[in-house]
């Protein structure tokens, strides 16, 4: 019958997500889930795009209409996260998805496009030529969680046990119990790093979207919410897009034992790549995923035909950031938790 592409409507969100369930090269992102909750929790207009091929779905884009007061709009493929881009039966799909997107800034006077994806080249480039670059790094699953722990040096399992030793325990699944938990480790992690944190509403509306594909892991010491995390699933690849953990218990190993929990509940349920999201290479959290064996990719956030080559990193930061993150966390926790949200959800990073 030919190909049609246009914006979608609610109706095609189960074709979409068996699409996107199938694809080999879909994220978790990928999921109408995202899409969605971003619409409920921040108001931002859902202008994904799906190809068709008559009721056959061929491709798809997700796509969101980021609205900044007294600044126009924007378009984000996709907003809070690293990974966006479109996917298709084909290259010829895809840039037709590509090309309809181009003609919807064009149409609607939008300022930019925002396209998030990454490099399958990462491994051919030296070690020079991606230091203040930013990658994402991919960990290759084993068919088991014992597999996986014996594949680990010895230095990472004996970190493992020193928290478990420590007496530090954790819960893992997706209850609206463990949501609260996650948040509130959160929010105080971010008040301590100068960071606006997202609203307790777009976790809601993950939770209620991705449902069983959505998992959180809480450590406790003793009762107390010390550490958290969640992971978000698609087919057969999971990612972490936020992990927290308090920095007077690090001396416990907290974070040892949140990224074991998830990594073991995940490994065996059929995922087969766990994305452990964005790092600078060769700083810090690099170094921390890459002892799990993590490799980097290259972010890419650019549409296809321009002119750049990967996401740099190395400017320093603004004076106003710097002012920001000096203040933030002398404010109340109340007050940062009232306005942060109403901030962070025009930030797209």
């Amino acid at each position: 019958m030919g190909l049609e592409i246009r914006q979608t409507v609610s109706s095609d969100k189960a074709r979409w997500n068996r699409y996107a369930h199938m694809h080999p090269h879909a994220t978790p992102y990928h999921n109408f889930a995202w899409v969605e909750s971003v619409e409920q929790a921040y108001g931002h207009p859902n202008a994904s795009l799906i190809a068709l091929d008559g009721d056959k779905v061929i491709g798809v884009l997700p796509v969101i209409k980021m609205q900044v007061p007294f600044s126009g709009h924007y378009y984000c493929s996709l907003p809070y996260c690293d990974m966006g881009y479109a996917i298709g039966d084909s290259e010829q799909i895809i840039t037709a998805l590509l090309d309809k997107l181009r003609n919807m800034k064009d149409e609607s006077g939008a300022k930019k496009i925002e396209y998030r994806d990454t490099s399958e080249t990462t491994i051919l480039r030296t070690e020079e030529a991606l230091q203040g670059k930013k990658v994402s790094m991919f960990l290759p699953l084993p068919e088991t969680s014992d597999e996986l722990l014996k594949s680990f040096k010895s230095k990472l399992r004996s970190q493992i046990r020193k928290a478990e030793k420590n007496g530090l325990n954790y819960q893992t699944g997706n209850s609206q119990q463990l949501i609260d938990e996650f948040y509130q480790v959160f929010i105080n992690n971010m008040r301590k790093l100068g960071s606006p944190t997202h609203s307790k509403a777009w976790y809601d509306s993950l939770l209620k979207n991705y449902q069983d594909d959505l998992l959180i892991s809480v450590v406790y010491s003793e009762s107390i919410p010390i550490g958290a995390g969640i992971v978000l699933r698609n087919g057969k690849r999971a990612c972490i897009p936020w992990a927290s953990t308090l920095a007077e218990y690090n001396r416990l190993a907290p974070n040892m034992l949140l990224y074991w929990s998830l990594l073991q509940m995940v490994t065996g349920s059929g995922t087969r790549e766990f994305d452990f999201g964005r790092s600078t290479y060769g700083e810090g959290t690099y170094k921390f995923k890459r002892q799990w064996g993590a490799q980097p990719r290259l972010l890419q956030w650019f549409l296809p035909g321009q002119q750049s080559a990967s996401v740099e990193m190395s400017s320093p930061p603004s004076k106003l950031r710097k002012i920001v993150e000096q203040t933030w966390p002398k404010l109340p926790i109340g007050i940062t938790t009232f306005i942060g949200p109403r901030v962070r959800k025009y930030i797209s990073l």
